[in-house]
């Protein structure tokens, strides 16, 4: 096999780096390579078209291996498999056992429990387990924060009751009272000091976490991929040194940390986010010196640092920050693409969210798609059965340095302003990120950022049907620790796509749906395109579109457009031909109509003089245009 390979790489002579360079640039023709090729990303740095063997050189990340410090490469060493988490708000707990009951049968082996603090008793917890072999899946609990440890108490009395081995159960219970305080803008600091008792409570569960670290939160809020992961690591390292401080020692602290990260549309950035998590987390944890309680432990350093305790436990979560009302299957293919970055990038679970869950509660159908999803990666994938698959890959370890270094930087920012709580209580992490979240609702309305189906291409007949964007709501049943008495900055959770489905519901809820006629005349092939382009422009806003194959003259499409009941009458046409079509078909108009010109033609001053108000380019800000035309429109 050796001789064949060799044989096979003989055919094919080797091509230095300047070889290719020199070719990108001949079929460049004289454009600059840093402007066409060279990707300036959202993190800071620049992404070069091509990378080869000689990029890796000095990386360290290539020198790891799976199941070893600092787990670049991730956890395991002989499998990547994953928990499949489904959560479950429980209203009632016998129907939440049967619906647990019959997920477990169709492929999920992660549960994830919703509980509210009111309902919290022994009884309560009895039915909602009964007969579920907690030893064989992972168990997650959420509540009210302030009812955390309380729930932690009735979990281990339940296990100890049904004699359950502490070693075998593999879960964790949402303790992260920092998430509300980032998202709610509450005072829940006083509930940091619970930390230390949570984590006796669940000591003798090795395998059980209890202190999270939501950053998922910071993605649905429109966080970079850096920020997510900078703010993340000071998340943790804030916990960590609040147990450390409080005399928890440090492999015990570390171990019940857990990360809910969010997984963006940004495949590779993904695949590099996670790896370099790990890598990043390990270092810190490092730092700390935890001890390894155990004296045969084959996993401890020379200095006797446990390096179990540097292992990163990652849920991920699909983003909903990218999800959609209209169209919203598309929804699917956003989150089959979030969820194979990350389990090439070896996650210990995950949960897809289905694609309706941004406009109502999800059915057992789009449920049962989103469990599918996972099932596909592991069953006709077998994503599962490869570590690492995108270790050496050029690309992607430039990339997982990359994003490292950014988060770094952003790690030590942090620190250096007082540590995650301080910079929080000051509202600085808001306040970049939703910094972030402005600057992409800004890209989203001028098209830089493309969500399929409602900024670009939408589906032209689709209309909402009574849906509308879901409130989100805490549902923790705690009520009396939603007061404060000093709210802090928050979060702005508003969707990617949140602008342009008020103004297609404004729109469709007004009762009159305009109709865009285009006016097709002149040169075929642009004529054509501008019709293109300008039908998927209006579509945005909900307008019905009514495109042509071509007039005579401008009289004929002017004709025709009224005959149609037109509201809006769009020049589609080259910009040559503009100068003689323009201003006939807006004067034959003669304001029966709103008339656009498709473009921005160089004679676009003199058609502004003879009263032509209205353009629609590449260079338009899409958003804003189509408020102006809602409002010129009296919608």
């Amino acid at each position: 096999m050796a001789d064949n390979k060799e044989i096979l790489f003989s055919d094919f002579p080797p091509v230095a780096t300047q070889d290719w360079m020199d070719k990108i640039m001949t079929d460049l023709k004289g454009a600059d390579f840093e402007k066409k090729l060279v990707w300036r990303t959202n993190e800071g740095f620049k992404v070069k078209p091509f990378y080869r063997r000689e990029d890796l050189e000095g990386l360290a990340t290539t020198e790891a291996l799976p199941g070893q410090f600092p787990y670049l490469r991730g956890n395991k060493k002989d499998h990547n498999t994953w928990w499949i988490r489904q959560d479950i708000r429980v209203e009632d707990p016998a129907a939440a056992n049967a619906k647990a009951l019959d997920l477990l049968g169709k492929g999920v082996d992660s549960l994830g429990f919703r509980l509210k603090a009111k309902d919290l008793h022994p009884d309560y917890l009895r039915t909602l387990l009964k007969d579920i072999c907690c030893d064989r899946i992972e168990l997650n609990f959420s509540t009210c924060q302030g009812h955390t440890v309380e729930l932690a108490e009735m979990l281990v009395e339940y296990f100890q009751e049904k004699g359950y081995d502490p070693k075998r159960l593999v879960g964790s219970v949402n303790f992260d009272p920092l998430s509300k305080l980032l998202e709610k803008g509450k005072d829940t600091t006083r509930l940091l000091a619970q930390a230390k008792r949570l984590v006796e409570v669940l000591a003798a569960y090795p395998k059980f976490r209890c202190i999270a670290v939501n950053a998922v939160d910071l993605n649905n809020a429109g966080a970079y991929i850096y920020q997510e992961l900078g703010y993340a690591l000071a998340w943790g390292n804030e916990y960590l040194n609040l147990l450390v401080e409080a005399g928890v020692p440090a492999a015990l602290a570390a171990k019940k940390i857990k990360f809910n990260l969010g997984i963006s549309s940004n495949y590779f950035m993904e695949v590099a986010k996670f790896r370099a998590a790990r890598m990043l987390w390990a270092d810190i944890v490092k730092q700390y010196q935890p001890r390894c309680p155990r004296t045969d432990c084959p996993n401890t350093a020379p200095d006797g640092t446990c390096l179990c305790a540097c292992k990163m436990n990652v849920h991920a979560v699909t983003s909903t920050f990218n999800m959609t009302l209209f169209d919203a299957h598309v929804n699917l293919l956003r989150s089959q693409t979030e969820a194979m970055s990350a389990a090439i990038a070896g996650v210990d679970s995950m949960t897809v969210a289905p694609f309706d869950t941004v406009y109502e509660t999800p059915n057992d159908f789009s449920e049962r798609i989103a469990r599918n999803q996972q099932l596909l990666l592991k069953e006709e994938v077998h994503l599962d059965r490869i570590v690492d698959p995108a270790g050496g890959s050029y690309y992607i370890e430039n990339l997982t340095v990359a994003i490292a270094r950014q988060a770094w930087d952003l790690f030590l920012k942090t620190e250096d302003e007082g540590g995650f709580l301080q910079s929080a209580v000051a509202g600085s992490i808001q306040a970049t990120v939703n910094a972030s979240n402005k600057a992409r609702h800004e890209a989203v309305s001028k098209r830089k950022e493309i969500l399929l189906g409602t900024n670009q291409y939408p589906n032209f007949n689709e209309m909402a049907d009574g849906k509308s964007p879901v409130v989100a709501a805490c549902g923790c049943g705690g009520g009396h620790h939603d007061a404060c008495e000093k709210p802090f900055d928050k979060l702005v959770a508003d969707r990617a796509a949140s602008d342009f489905e008020a103004l297609r519901l404004q729109t469709e809820r007004s009762g009159k749906r305009p109709k865009a006629f285009m006016l097709t005349i002149g040169n075929l092939a642009m004529r054509q395109a501008r019709a293109q382009f300008s039908c998927n422009f209006l579509a945005c806003a909900g307008y019905q579109v009514i495109d042509n194959l071509g007039f005579k003259s401008v009289e004929e499409g002017v004709e025709a457009a009224v005959k149609a009941g037109a509201d809006i009458v769009v020049l589609c046409s080259s910009d040559d031909e503009y100068a003689e079509y323009a201003v006939p078909a807006f004067q034959a108009l003669d304001g029966r109509a709103m008339f656009i010109v498709a473009g921005a033609p160089a004679c676009m001053d003199d058609l502004k003089a003879a009263g032509i108000e209205n353009f629609i380019h590449v260079r338009c800000n899409v958003l804003d245009t189509l408020k102006a035309y809602n409002e010129k429109l009296g919608l």
